[in-house]
């Protein structure tokens, strides 16, 4: 007799589930997935397995838990053509988990789809919609859009509203569908149901964002949408849809959201719902946190429709209640709210200053940080006196990673709104002895060109830094301030000031002494160490009783290992000795710089405030080849007629006098035979500049002393007035070389183009060595100004700038020849080009 074989029932889900919860470790937990993954596999072979359900539930389960489940995909396609609802349920439930646009599998869900979307089941059309919505990918959208387009006009409100959604994630997906949707969407916000509304205004909300043509259709809805809401609020209790008094807050909430959209930009659509919002601001119950979000969307849609002023006040009230909740989630919804809308109102969120700069003592980090951002927002010329000393007071006790904001942005507010220069002087001096190391080098180049612009304080200014100095030396910011004000100012230190308190002086020996302490203190930065020993030597003209110590400290690093000090303390040493008469001339104060920058730089450099420490003091990496230049200029003007006076000698120096070739990008220093000479060994930087020019060069005109000092300064510190015209241009492009010209005429001088080079490297290896020459006819006039650099990076990350400036007097139509070379793989690389495409705008 034979035996007959049955296959064991397999285990339910709530024992798969309630063995894995009772795993103690995880590879318990990985031993009971694996072993229940590989009966599920062996049932799945068997063709008339009546658990395929129960198996495919275990498997999402696990699924879900994070373990590979891909395998159960065709069962789900079994699933889906089953004619039992409840085989469907699971098998539309595993298309929509692990079924995804990269699956293969994927399409064949298509025909399931399209059967059960005309099926007379209800329920059995809303798994195909769900599934749909969830799963849809391009060629899924596009082949069952019109039967999602048919089911949205269903007079069966379940479908309808599942239909509605299906099509959201369908426009969503394909965006050229939406005129398909938008003649059945026209009816749908008369529907009276309220899960067809909601998905209504979620539909239209879309089609309103991806399509202008469409927003402007559907703004003809506003009077509807109007009086949907007023009746959402007017109606009174609504047992369905209530949620702590407040009727249907989700519909009011998405109404809002699209009357913002569609009254943006609108005074007719913003007119026609003005009052209903007033009314929905004044009727919401606000001590329920679902008030709370209402009024929220109330603030939003006021601010970005064209609403009236009192609406404005009013949302800024709502706000400004906001930040008085116990509720921190919404004080910092507040915070973010107004940092967004003070500048549309201004004086409103004014009104609650001092609401704000009590959240600056709040514990939270996140509402400090906002109430920070909107209290420098705030501050104007009426109250920054107020302000500021609130601002100190946060930036003394505020959490690190804020003090180099904080510091930055009260310099920055302190510099527009300042009352007098004295108080802008002392607040500065507070930021520095408070923030510390926390300053930044941009502020530190900020307030050196404040110091210097404020020539009725530098007495008082020296003496305050001074002050500061003798009690810390271990702030790098202030320091570098305050020894770039000694090095400037230093003889103020031994006067008295007729308007001071209590008189301050002091003597040279003090002076020399807290600089010795900056210069040879290990904790000193490189940076730092630089501007003091240029301090040290600019002392050298002002002080007369302390050559000798000041001899002594600037040899402190002439065998130094670091190249820039020892480059500094080496060539400042000989200007003691060979340049000696030149000495007093040469150290004299730095002339103003222009903080003025052009609109249109090419480069997103900082102003150029720190161009004078960039000559003297060096504050960047490589900005300290002054003394090259100073030694190097020196010996021409050593070489020429002994009869000049010393401020001819001091232009001598910085290379304005005498026409000279049009100076190139970036030259390299030429080498020089006399080796013996410390002059020869650091390079003749004139010389080189010279470089090779291309035929035809013309001499560059004389400019005056602050182009020589400025170098490499924007295009706006070179220019008088407002330029017009811009064009950009190419003029090479070249293996890889592209250099694009954008041209500017001034308006005060229509002669005068400034034509700024941009040099990018589409190659994947950086171009070295990168000169750029240019040359134009002798009726021309041409002057290149300092480059960016010398190497251009590779993959067009970044680029070489240069600034060129032309004059043109007799408005002849401009052409220029160019020559380029660089380094690239070792390869010297030259080539030459001509332009002569110039717009007529430029001349004419």
């Amino acid at each position: 007799m034979m035996r007959s074989l049955t296959t064991p029932t397999p285990k339910r889900l709530r024992d798969l589930i309630r063995e894995i919860r009772s795993a103690r470790t995880a590879a318990d937990e990985r031993g009971v997935v694996q072993k229940e993954c590989a009966a599920i596999r062996e049932s799945f072979r068997d063709q008339d397995n009546t658990y395929r359900c129960r198996n495919l539930a275990k498997l999402l389960y696990i699924h879900m838990l994070g373990y590979p489940a891909h395998f159960g995909q065709l069962e789900c396609l079994k699933l889906i053509a089953s004619p039992k609802f409840t085989d469907k349920r699971i098998g539309y439930l595993g298309a929509m988990l692990l079924l995804d646009e990269r699956q293969d599998v994927h399409l064949l869900v298509t025909n399931s789809l399209k059967n059960d979307l005309s099926h007379q089941t209800q329920y059995i059309q809303s798994l195909a919609l769900c599934t749909l919505g969830s799963i849809c990918s391009t060629e899924m959208s596009r082949d069952l859009a019109g039967e999602i387009e048919k089911m949205i006009k269903s007079s069966n409100a379940y479908v309808k509203k599942k239909a509605i959604l299906s099509a959201f994630c369908i426009i969503r997906k394909v965006p050229d569908l939406m005129e398909m949707f938008i003649p059945a969407t026209r009816t749908l916000l008369n529907e009276k149901n309220h899960g067809v509304l909601l998905t209504s205004v979620c539909l239209i909300t879309e089609m309103c964002e991806r399509s202008p043509d469409t927003l402007h259709h559907f703004r003809k809805t506003v009077p509807q949408l109007v009086r949907i809401l007023k009746n959402l609020i007017m109606a009174g209790y609504s047992p369905e849809h209530d949620v702590s008094g407040v009727s249907d807050p989700f519909l009011q909430a998405k109404i809002l959201r699209l009357l913002r959209i569609l009254g943006k930009n609108d005074t007719e659509a913003s007119e026609t719902m003005n009052d209903i919002l007033a009314q929905v601001a004044t009727n919401t119950d606000t001590s329920k946190n679902v008030g709370h979000a209402i009024l929220y969307e109330i603030v939003l849609t006021i601010m970005g429709i064209q609403s009236e002023a009192g609406l404005r006040v009013l949302a800024v009230n709502i706000l400004g209640r906001f930040l008085l909740n116990n509720d921190k989630n919404i004080r910092y919804v507040a915070l973010n709210t107004l940092l967004r809308v003070v500048q549309a109102d201004y004086n409103a969120v004014q009104r609650h200053r001092t609401t704000i700069v009590d959240c600056l003592k709040d514990p939270d980090i996140s509402i400090r940080k906002r109430a920070m951002e909107l209290s420098f927002a705030l501050v104007n010329t009426g109250n920054v006196r107020g302000m500021m000393k609130e601002l100190l007071h946060f930036l003394e006790t505020c959490d690190p990673e804020f003090k180099a904001d904080v510091s930055s942005n009260i310099i920055l507010v302190a510099e527009k709104h300042s009352p007098n220069k004295r108080w802008h002087i002392d607040t500065i001096v507070k930021v520095l002895t408070t923030a510390g190391n926390y300053v930044q080098d941009d502020m530190v180049s900020l307030l050196i060109q404040l110091i210097a612009e404020t020539t009725s304080l530098h007495g008082y200014t020296v003496k305050t830094m001074f002050e500061q100095l003798q009690c810390d030396i271990t702030q790098q910011p202030l320091t570098q301030v305050a020894t770039w004000c000694i090095g400037e100012y230093g003889e103020q230190l031994l006067l008295d000031q007729p308007d001071e308190e209590e008189p301050m002086q002091f003597t040279e020996e003090e002076v020399v002494i807290v600089l010795e302490k900056v210069l040879t203190n290990n904790n000193s930065t490189e940076v730092t160490k630089e501007y003091c020993i240029t301090a040290i030597m600019k002392l050298s003209s002002r002080f007369r009783t302390s050559m000798g110590r000041i001899k002594k400290l600037i040899e402190y690093y002439s065998t130094s290992v670091n190249v820039e000090l020892q480059q500094r303390s080496v060539e400042y040493t000989s200007v003691f000795t060979k340049f000696d008469h030149m000495r007093s001339a040469l150290l004299e104060q730095m002339p103003l710089i222009e903080k003025s920058r052009s609109k249109n730089m090419l480069s997103n450099e900082d102003e150029g405030m720190g161009n004078e420490m960039d000559l003297f003091n060096s504050e960047k990496p490589g900005g300290g080849d002054v003394g090259i230049k100073l030694l190097d200029t020196a010996k021409q003007s050593t070489q020429q007629s002994t009869h000049q006076t010393e401020g001819q000698n001091i232009l001598d120096l910085l290379g304005d006098l005498g026409p000279s070739p049009v100076i190139p990008i970036n030259p390299g220093p030429s080498k020089s035979a006399g080796a013996n000479d410390l002059l020869d060994l650091l390079g003749d930087v004139a010389n080189a500049a010279s470089g090779n020019p291309v035929n035809n060069m013309v001499p560059a005109p004389n400019h005056n002393l602050m182009d020589s000092l400025l170098g490499a300064t924007t295009p706006s510190a070179q220019m008088n007035g407002g330029t017009t015209g811009l064009e950009t241009l190419t003029a090479f492009n070249k293996n890889g070389l592209l250099i694009e010209f954008m041209c500017e005429r001034d308006e005060a001088q229509d002669h005068i183009i400034t034509v700024n080079v941009k040099a990018t490297n589409s190659t994947a290896t950086s171009m070295a060595d990168f000169v750029f020459q240019a040359a134009v006819p002798k009726s021309f006039q041409l002057q290149l100004l300092s480059p960016s650099s010398n190497v251009i990076p590779p993959m067009n990350d970044g680029a070489v700038t240069q600034v060129i400036k032309l004059n043109n007097p007799q408005k002849q139509p401009i052409r220029m020849r160019i020559k380029v070379s660089y380094v690239q793989n070792g390869n010297a690389i030259a080539d030459t080009g001509e332009m002569n495409s110039f717009p007529k705008l430029l001349w004419e």
